[in-house]
């Protein structure tokens, strides 16, 4: 087995062309572990490679329980394990689709419609597998500071190991790093334009997809528990 340096449990596309499109984008699919080229989008102000660097590594997904380093007590087994209950007792999630947004300086895909069982499944994600995540390290949890937390998001970083879950999750599929306001606008038009073919309409949460960040920092889908609650 695969040693990993921290695992993940995220919204990852089923195969097909919205998961291919968006690996292209990205370079790199998780599922097979392997990059891809990038693809030629006109009207971009930077290459591709560029634009994604930053979000290359984790591959195509929606963040539920945010990446983590495994307790000591705890294998990766026995979180699998957990994974597969969790999503035998919990239903699928199912919104009318996606649409390109900005998120602060980066761009991603964020849910149209009422996100609340959404939000509900990421909760009891980050809470139902909390054991199993190690304590975050001093220098982890001073990165996170850096970005001037709010009261209740240091709060949630004490208590989850994460400031942006609870009620302060918001699902999106990252697409690109930080941009420059300059190339904000033009980023946006060329890839809404691109991507909108495959963007899928219904968007539906039909599994849980554990994910394993390797010795390189490059995260893979190690497998994927169907919602059948």
């Amino acid at each position: 087995m695969t040693d990993y340096t921290r695992y993940a449990v995220y919204y990852a596309p089923e195969p097909g062309v919205f998961a291919d499109t968006a690996a292209r984008w990205l370079g790199w699919d998780a599922g097979a572990g392997v990059p891809r080229d990038p693809p030629d989008v006109p009207g971009l102000p930077r290459p591709v490679s560029e634009i994604t660097a930053r979000p290359r590594k984790y591959g195509v997904h929606g963040t539920l329980k945010p990446p983590f380093r495994l307790s000591p007590d705890s294998t990766q087994d026995a979180l699998a394990a957990d994974v597969a209950a969790l999503a035998a007792r919990t239903a699928p999630v199912t919104l009318p689709g996606l649409r390109l947004a900005q998120i602060g300086p980066f761009l991603a895909l964020v849910p149209e419609g009422d996100t609340a069982p959404l939000a509900a499944l990421a909760a009891a994600t980050v809470a139902d597998l909390d054991h199993h995540r190690a304590a975050p390290t001093e220098a982890e949890s001073a990165r996170r500071r850096a970005a001037r937390l709010s009261e209740r998001q240091e709060a949630l970083l004490a208590r989850w190991g994460y400031p942006y879950v609870m009620e302060e999750f918001r699902f999106h599929v990252t697409l690109t790093g930080p941009l420059p306001p300059e190339e904000r606008d033009a980023t946006h038009d060329a890839l809404a334009a691109w991507i909108a073919p495959v963007l899928p309409a219904p968007f539906a949460v039909t599994s849980l997809a554990l994910f394993g960040e390797a010795e390189d920092g490059m995260f893979h889908l190690l497998h994927r528990y169907a919602l059948s609650g």
